[in-house]
């Protein structure tokens, strides 16, 4: 019998792709949906709904409780639903830890526990530990987060972990990119237009991975059975400021580009300036501009490597190459 699996935040970037993904390893696939959840890459026929209220516990607690009087409880839980901006700092902390705490409170109360609770964080819990060497976060340091999101994310972490024998998986990806995802695109869309921004004048180490490994360290997780432990992701590269923009450049034709390096201050008064002018969350916000000052964002995966037999299949070079091409396919460029 197939193996049942529910997946917060499916209609999301990353959630739509570990969707994908275990629709094609046969397992009984159920999407974790708002009500206004848009469903364009939800389309498949064997795929099941079930719309989540993490806003309202009494509803949250009716609609898990109406899942479990028809089917029992779901093998796996995939938590990718939360927000990465928020026009509100609190929003954070609403949506990424009490939603999340209560979510987690819920499955406890119904005795909905799954066999694996595999939570997306991110690096941003860790801060900038690091920024005046070299060396990668290693899980053996103390995080510091200096941004509302990174803060939520830790906060939601340490309630996880704190549940005797709960058996949670928490997954710390670098910046995800791919098919679908919008922030990277800004960038290449900027590029395809002649100008190509970056932030800041002294040297930066940046990490990246692509969405498709990042879903295969989902599945790693349950094909080994992993309890109770935690993980970086990321492609094992490091790559400085200009090698992301250098090759969207290649893929696009290498078009002349106007190169436009903005200073860390101007940024900080955008991106304070966007909060205030706007009601809606904003690609250039205060926590953006702190994760843009981070000089260093490697990281250890050797962990992952060794116990998930974690080896990412793409380069960025390989990822931005079929990023790029499905933004074309799409019409998005």
């Amino acid at each position: 019998m197939a193996k049942t699996i529910l997946i917060t935040g499916a209609s999301g970037f990353i959630g739509s792709f570990i969707v994908e993904e275990a629709l094609r390893l046969k397992y009984n696939v159920w999407a974790g949906i708002r009500t206004t959840s848009n469903r364009k890459y939800l389309k498949h026929k064997k795929l099941h709904f079930l719309e989540l209220d993490f806003a309202h516990p009494s509803a949250l607690r009716t609609q898990l409780a109406g899942y479990k009087g028809t089917y029992s409880k779901f093998d796996y839980i995939v938590h990718c639903a939360g927000i990465t901006k928020a026009a509100r700092h609190k929003d954070f902390d609403q949506v990424n830890f009490l939603q999340t705490k209560c979510f987690v409170d819920t499955l406890r109360e119904l005795n909905m526990i799954p066999r694996q609770f595999i939570y997306l964080s991110s690096l941003s819990v860790y801060g900038p530990i690091h920024k005046q060497n070299d060396k990668p976060i290693s899980e053996n340091d103390n995080p510091f987060p200096d941004t509302w999101y990174g803060m939520s994310k830790l906060k939601a972490e340490l309630y996880i972990r704190s549940i005797s024998g709960f058996p949670y998986v928490i997954l710390r990806p670098t910046g995800v990119y791919g098919p679908r995802e919008q922030d990277y695109y800004i960038l290449a869309k900027s590029i395809k237009r002649h100008v190509d921004l970056s932030v800041g004048f002294r040297k930066q180490a940046l990490t990246f991975v692509y969405v498709k490994d990042v879903v295969s360290a989902v599945f790693r997780c349950i094909e080994k059975d992993i309890y109770r432990r935690c993980y970086f992701l990321a492609d094992g590269d490091v790559h400085d400021s200009r090698d992301f923009s250098r090759l969207i450049r290649k893929e696009l034709g290498n078009p002349l580009v106007l190169h436009i390096r903005i200073p860390l201050w101007l940024v900080r008064i955008v991106a304070s300036l966007n909060v205030l002018l706007s009601r809606k969350p904003t690609t250039l916000n205060p926590d953006k501009y702190k994760i843009l000052r981070q000089r260093n964002w490697r990281c250890d995966i050797t962990p992952a490597q060794r116990e998930l037999e974690y080896e990412p299949a793409y380069t960025l070079a390989e990822g931005v190459a079929e990023t790029i091409k499905w933004y074309k396919e799409e019409g998005w460029l």
